[in-house]
């Protein structure tokens, strides 16, 4: 889904609620962010503009997941991270050494689905995974 104020508009409005520019802003830089925490939507936002609070942050991505907007997932035990929803499925690359998050499509489950299927009778569903590891750039730098 896309982040512009149109779309914004049209399922706020299609909410009873009313379009907001502190709603705009958390929507933005979520979209700017790729994967962030609350706190890193609240630093972007308060890198443009100021008077917004980490709360009416909490609040408004709260709300944004509930119209289905954004959505969270844990990707370590720390906070939860927030994107634009859209394709549900989709492999988080969480690398343990320099944090990088990157994604890869859910296809590259393919073959363990038709297996667990084939052999379990399992339909395994991949929304928000996240795999951790290594990334190229922190490998190539350990040697």
């Amino acid at each position: 889904m896309a982040a512009d104020s149109s779309k914004l508009a049209t399922v706020l409005r299609a909410h009873g609620l009313r379009v907001t520019a502190q709603r705009q802003l958390v929507l933005d830089a979520v979209r700017d962010l790729g994967h962030a925490t609350a706190e890193q939507v609240h630093e972007s936002i308060c890198g443009r503009v100021r008077g917004v609070n980490i709360t009416t942050v909490y609040r408004t991505l709260d709300l944004l997941e509930s119209l289905g907007l954004v959505a969270h997932t844990h990707l370590s035990h720390g906070a939860p991270v927030y994107h634009l929803a859209g394709d549900r499925g989709h492999v988080h690359l969480v690398c343990h050494r320099c944090g990088t998050v990157d994604e890869v499509n859910s296809e590259v489950f393919d073959e363990l689905r038709r297996s667990l299927e084939k052999q379990r009778g399992f339909l395994l569903d991949v929304g928000h995974v996240a795999l951790f590891g290594i990334c190229a750039k922190c490998e190539k730098a350990s040697h």
